[in-house]
């Protein structure tokens, strides 16, 4: 038994430490302007135009490292598949939190995507892996992390129509990451190994071609040289490997682990700046950072149950 359960830490502490590492990367970019106001990191003024670049490169990575395996190209559902996944994880909900604007505030959406570990433990029994178990108290722990963030990220509650318009796009923002990620996660667990740099390709590039076209008729994006040379170092530097490790886990996590990302990587964030920084932290503030860690560690760690088939019912606990 000992020898079984230490296999199965050893088995897991791989994704783990990925995902720990691509949160602290997330978590940099949270921090940038405090870090680096020097530096301007959108081409032309366009956060389109970065994200262009971003998943280009991420494309192109792809595509160099299946060019070297000589893997081969997916099926035509499988390409669809990836491109419909780049479509509605990396575009839908990056356009729909560019229509909310300035209506809703930071705070608030770091405070309503830490809905989408809630979404991925509901749907991920329906549209994630046949055989992914489910993490035993996930929705107990995934709302406690819930509670947490509205302590430490109050939510400005929207006061007009439109501003209730804007806050209503975030949430189905966070809802669209949380359920496309099940059903990435079961594409990519489906895929040969010998296909799968080339899913990610498809769906990168088509991403990248994407915002490519808004940013070409955006107003605002002219490429300056002084702003795509700092743009295009810290998304070699950080954002690239961010994203490969989010298409890497695909294969290796299951989604309502992998959706804790958008817990940890605001509590990253909260330590470094309470590191760099010292501001004081009330009370309130305190057990939000503390229920925010007590509930993502337990999705990672706790004991999984295995999935059962041939059931209709959801299995939350």
């Amino acid at each position: 038994m000992v020898e079984r359960g230490g296999g199965r830490w050893r088995q897991a502490a791989g994704p783990i430490a990925a995902l720990l590492l691509l949160c602290f990367l997330w978590s940099l970019g949270s921090l940038r302007t405090d870090l680096l106001p020097q530096l301007s990191f959108e081409i032309g003024k366009s956060a389109m135009g970065a994200q262009a670049l971003q998943f280009a490169l991420a494309a192109l990575a792809a595509a160099l490292w299946s060019l070297a395996r000589r893997e081969r190209w997916p099926g035509t559902w499988d390409a669809a598949q990836a491109a419909l996944i780049g479509l509605a994880m990396l575009v839908a909900p990056a356009m729909l939190i560019r229509l909310a604007g300035s209506s809703v505030t930071d705070a608030t959406r770091v405070a309503l995507f830490s809905l989408t570990p809630v979404v991925a433990v509901v749907f991920e029994p329906y549209l994630g892996r046949p055989d992914a178990p489910q993490v035993r108290g996930g929705l107990i722990a995934a709302l406690l992390a819930v509670v947490g963030t509205l302590c430490v990220f109050p939510v400005d509650m929207p006061r007009t129509i439109g501003a209730s318009a804007a806050f209503g796009a975030v949430i189905v923002a966070a809802g669209c990451v949380g359920v496309t990620n099940c059903w990435a996660v079961r594409v990519a667990f489906s895929l040969p190994q010998k296909t799968f740099a080339a899913f990610v390709m498809i769906a990168t590039g088509t991403a990248a071609l994407v915002f490519g076209v808004g940013a070409a008729f955006s107003d605002k994006s002219v490429v300056r040289i002084d702003s795509l040379l700092p743009a295009m170092g810290w998304t070699v530097a950080v954002d690239l490997p961010a994203l490969l490790l989010l298409f890497w886990l695909m294969r290796r996590m299951t989604a309502t682990r992998m959706a804790t990302r958008f817990l940890i990587a605001p509590l990253m964030a909260n330590a470094a700046a309470l590191a760099l920084f010292r501001p004081t932290v009330g009370l309130r503030a305190a057990f939000g950072l503390i229920s925010i860690a007590t509930g993502a560690a337990w999705i990672l760690l706790a004991r999984e149950s295995e999935a059962e088939t041939g059931k209709t019912t959801l299995h939350l606990n």
